[in-house]
């Protein structure tokens, strides 16, 4: 689940911010300070594969887990794991959601190469996968070699790109020339469909509200999400991952004791009431729809699905167009069965799965999510 930060603010009730955030002083207008530095730091490696690594790490992934290590003690070869313990077992029991999050790096890897004219090579989970789980075979090898191919045009776009978790703003629709650049993006073999019909977009606006109940009610789910919140810049340089809240208003609600992990448990609360009916302002304010399906759901299909979405995101980038995925629906546990089986209907009625679907529309400008620092992430 992604909570839009300003929305949560209704979990706490509104009186208290100003009261919060005057009681504390400077301290709360700093923001983290190493988290966002490996957005300022990309490509600035001597080693090739470093500087590719270092813009894959920027890729999309859910919940932000950042969940990648990377062998590199073989030369021109990097060799890329997931981390077991940045896993999403209650929301993403069979780690497909994790799995194209992988792919997103990968994609963003090949891009950064193209631009010191490597291509890359991906053997995908060459010691073979298992279809309800993640384990610790390699997830891809991926071999450096010189390329003549030319640079991958949407690579200028991966220091901006976000995935926007605010309400789109419903006075600007969104062009169908836009829909078509979108669409064309994807060229790794997901089924990529668009829409901005008002009708198409009343349906699924409907569709993706009632997924989010569901993860928001189910307490399991509910709190795979809130146990990962990071409040404060403290907690953010920390532990730059997961979903982060920083900013004069939280920094000053957090250490008046107003906004912590266990409140935004309590869902007993009016409080928290209102903030339900807050976080449905970003579902109810799409303006289109993007969305992948693949024919069967292998490990190498979400693997493509992810570098496909990445470059769907990095497309409507290029042309001011905020995305933001709704992971809610296409997750596997017992209680979105019936959401899981609706979407499947309204997107797949052929057959398929459904790997990626995202609300499309414009929105304000946010800052990046943090990182952590590469280094961390190499083990080998």
């Amino acid at each position: 689940m992604s909570l839009s930060r300003r929305k949560t603010l209704a979990l706490l009730g509104g009186g208290a911010i100003v009261a919060a955030t005057t009681t504390v002083g400077y301290d709360i207008t700093r923001l983290p300070q190493t988290a966002g530095l490996p957005w300022t730091q990309a490509g600035q490696y001597d080693d090739p594969r470093m500087r590719a690594l270092s813009w894959a790490i920027l890729a999309p992934n859910p919940h932000n887990r950042q969940p990648w290590m990377v062998d590199l003690s073989q030369p021109d070869t990097a060799v890329l794991y997931v981390d077991p313990d940045r896993l999403l077992p209650h929301t993403d029991p069979f780690n497909r959601q994790i799995t194209i999050g992988l792919g997103c790096f990968l994609e963003v890897l090949r891009m950064a190469a193209l631009q010191d004219g490597l291509d890359v090579d991906f053997d995908l989970f060459p010691d073979g996968s298992d279809p309800d789980a993640l384990d610790t075979r390699p997830v891809a090898i991926c071999r450096f070699a010189q390329s003549v191919a030319a640079p991958d045009p949407l690579f200028a776009h991966v220091p901006n790109r976000r995935s926007l978790k605010e309400p789109f703003d419903i006075t600007r629709a969104v062009p169908d020339a836009a829909l078509a650049s979108i669409f064309s993006a994807a060229i790794h073999g997901s089924v990529t469909s668009t829409t901005n019909a008002q009708v198409d977009v009343d349906e699924m606006r409907i569709l993706s509200r009632e997924a989010l109940r569901i993860e928001i009610e189910t307490p399991r789910t509910y709190k795979e999400s809130v146990d990962l919140f990071r409040i404060g810049r403290y907690e953010v340089d920390a532990d730059p991952d997961g979903i982060a809240f920083t900013g004069p208003m939280f920094e000053g609600l957090s250490r008046a004791g107003m906004f912590n992990r266990e409140i935004a448990l309590d869902t007993s609360s009016t409080a928290y009431q209102q903030g339900l009916m807050a976080v449905y302002a970003n579902t109810d304010t799409a303006m289109g729809y993007v969305w992948q399906v693949t024919p069967t759901n292998t490990r190498e299909d979400q693997i493509r699905a992810g570098q496909d979405w990445v470059r769907i995101n990095l497309a409507a980038t290029a042309l001011g167009i905020a995305t933001q995925p709704l992971s809610q629906a296409l997750q596997e546990y017992h209680e979105m069965q019936g959401s899981y089986a609706d979407i499947h209907r309204r997107l797949a009625p052929e057959g398929g799965t459904v790997q990626m679907w995202a609300r499309l529309g414009y929105g304000p400008q946010t800052p990046a999510s943090p990182r952590w620092p590469l280094e961390e992430k190499i083990v080998g």
